[in-house]
């Protein structure tokens, strides 16, 4: 359409009319401008390019980019569309444009996961290359002259869009992906006003993924996000491509439910409607909710999230960004528990009465009745206990309540009995979770990370398929979702490891940065002093503890116990203090 509107332009007054024999069809002869003769000419007119001695002002990274220089010898510069940026080797076309300001359209390509290239979408025009390139998969070279405004990749482009929504069903007004859908916001950007498709779209059965993600496959735009995802960061082989060409389709290759623990992540990462909430279904539009930061308190780890709520209602909970915790991923226990929020809630006061049955009554009535309780029972038989999701100023505020009632029993559901809480490193990940990235073995101590903190299971997850690193384990039987090494099930094996006579002893010995991560279900154990020494022995004895590295690590099951721990809330032995008054928190 743009080149008929310039070649009607064109159109030189004088030209002859011609009339065909056979029919009342009048012709023009057209004379075109020499930007109409190539599109390389067309884009050569509407870009030039700037002079050389122009400085160009600098433009901000987009997209999250940021670029690290390991070594200053492997920068290379490229130019994207005048403008000279520094890049490492091995940095995409894509990368390098979005360090240079520039947003390049794409659905297949991600961050995090590999390079697929199978959209098409993030097509630009390279200098001296015969066609568009796909900006996701080329790597850039030095000197590289990108263009990425030009008629040639505008019309790429609305050439993809224009397949893709070949057989997109108009599904908008009833999709739970409206109004975030990249797919939306990219065919308005980057598509044409209208398509040539005719025939009758195509359909796919929707596929049963579980009481969590819903799946409508028909407008499945074959990204394989969802499939990458699975097998890179959740470590599970349950999503896949089948088919080709017009019968393609993504699913399970066995009819079965996908198993992650990180399952709810497709949602998010899936550009289009095919993959969205179940709990969620129906329930509200992105720009009804209101959006609050803050951290998930279901385990220790603290992920990053954002409670997205409509009125006193929670409607739904998507992570955060935090490269140092949970990257942009989040469990599927984060993002699901919110439905505990509105239903079988304690909401007011109870107090049973003379047939044992508790009746509701008001905050005055209650409070009256607690009051005469304190003063009939002895100091030292109050005991305030801290629930699991207590936060530390909820727990202060109770010890200080306790103490000037004149007792001092103020303990926290979980804390470790007896722990060592004078020093902080016997209770915390001190490697810290994004450190476990530079680990290169790792020794799980009566810990099940995938089900006691699945974000720890990912980073290590992702460290192992980056660096192949060494995973021994013990414990009970255990499933990974990557390759381990069973050494036993109690503590004679590491008795065995601390002495030295174990075969697992010279993979620990040969290790640059070994971990250990030890679980503190231990804590619990009436054993854990003997255990807990054989742990810190191997430490001391295999290079895991120095001044450049800290590999021991406790892994914590729930969110107030780092707290507590800090606070020294814990019973001062294992004979509990049997409580005449007790007072609970969360």
């Amino acid at each position: 359409m743009g080149v008929g509107i310039l070649a009607f332009r064109a159109i030189r007054p004088a030209s002859r009319l011609l009339r065909s024999q056979h029919s009342n069809l009048s012709l023009r002869t057209i004379v075109s401008k020499p930007e109409l003769q190539s599109p390389e000419a067309a884009a050569a007119v509407s870009q030039p390019e700037p002079p050389k001695n122009q400085i160009l002002p600098p433009r901000n990274p987009v997209g999250g980019a940021r670029v690290h220089f390991s070594n200053p010898e492997d920068a290379i510069e490229v130019f994207v569309d005048g403008y000279a940026v520094k890049v490492p080797k091995g940095f995409t076309v894509l990368q390098a444009c979005e360090v240079a300001g520039v947003d390049i359209p794409r659905f297949c390509y991600h961050s995090r996961l590999s390079i697929a290239g199978n959209c098409r979408m993030c097509l630009v025009e390279v200098e001296k290359s015969p066609k568009p390139v796909a900006s996701c998969a080329m790597p850039a070279l030095p000197g590289m002259k990108i263009k990425t405004d030009t008629p040639i990749a505008k019309k790429a482009r609305e050439g993809v869009m224009e397949f893709l929504l070949m057989n997109h069903p108009l599904d908008c007004p009833i999709c739970d992906q409206g109004g975030e859908c990249d797919l939306q916001d990219q065919s308005m950007a980057f598509g044409s006003d209208r398509g040539r498709f005719t025939e009758m779209k195509r359909s796919v059965v929707d596929k049963n993924l579980g009481p969590l993600v819903k799946t409508v496959m028909t407008r499945c735009i074959q990204c394989t996000r969802c499939v990458r995802f699975a097998s890179e960061v959740a470590g599970v082989q349950d999503l896949g491509m089948l088919g080709r060409g017009s019968g393609e389709e993504i699913g399970t290759y066995v009819e079965k439910l996908m198993t992650s623990e990180l399952s709810g992540n497709v949602i998010d990462i899936c550009p289009v409607g095919a993959l969205t909430s179940k709990p969620f279904a129906f329930k509200a539009r992105n720009w009804e909710l209101k959006g609050t930061e803050t951290i998930d308190v279901s385990d220790a780890v603290g992920s990053n999230i954002r409670v997205d709520s409509r009125g006193p209602e929670v409607m739904r909970i998507i992570p955060r960004l935090n490269e140092d915790i949970n990257e942009e991923w989040i469990s599927d226990k984060t993002r699901f528990s919110y439905d505990g929020l509105k239903r079988q809630r304690l909401s007011d006061p109870m107090i049973r009465d003379s047939d044992g049955r508790f009746k509701a009554v008001s905050w005055r009535d209650a409070l009256a009745v607690v009051g005469d309780i304190i003063h009939q029972v002895k100091s030292d038989e109050i005991v305030g206990i801290a629930g699991q999701l207590s936060d530390a100023e909820s727990m202060m505020v109770l010890k200080d309540f306790v103490n000037r009632m004149g007792s001092d029993n103020v303990w926290c559901e979980g804390t470790a009995v007896g722990v060592d809480a004078d020093l902080r490193y016997s209770y915390l990940m001190n490697t810290s979770i994004s450190g476990l990235e530079n680990a290169d073995l790792f020794l799980l101590v009566g810990t099940q990370p995938r089900v006691e903190a699945a974000m720890v299971n990912a980073r290590i997850c992702k460290t192992v398929r980056a660096s192949n690193a060494n995973v021994a384990y013990i414990g009970p039987p255990a499933d990974f979702n990557y390759d381990c090494k069973h050494l036993g099930t109690g503590p004679d094996t590491l008795k065995e490891i601390a002495e030295g006579r174990h075969p697992f002893c010279s993979a620990l010995k040969n290790a640059k940065n070994p971990a250990i991560i030890v679980g503190s279900g231990l804590f619990n154990r009436t054993d854990k002093d003997a255990i807990l020494s054989a742990v810190e022995s191997i430490a001391q004895a295999n290079n895991v503890v120095r001044p450049d590295w800290n590999g021991l690590n406790y892994l914590l099951l729930y969110a107030a116990q780092a707290a507590a721990l800090e606070m020294i809330l814990g019973k001062k032995n294992d004979e509990f203090v049997v409580p005449s008054d007790c007072y609970q928190l969360s």
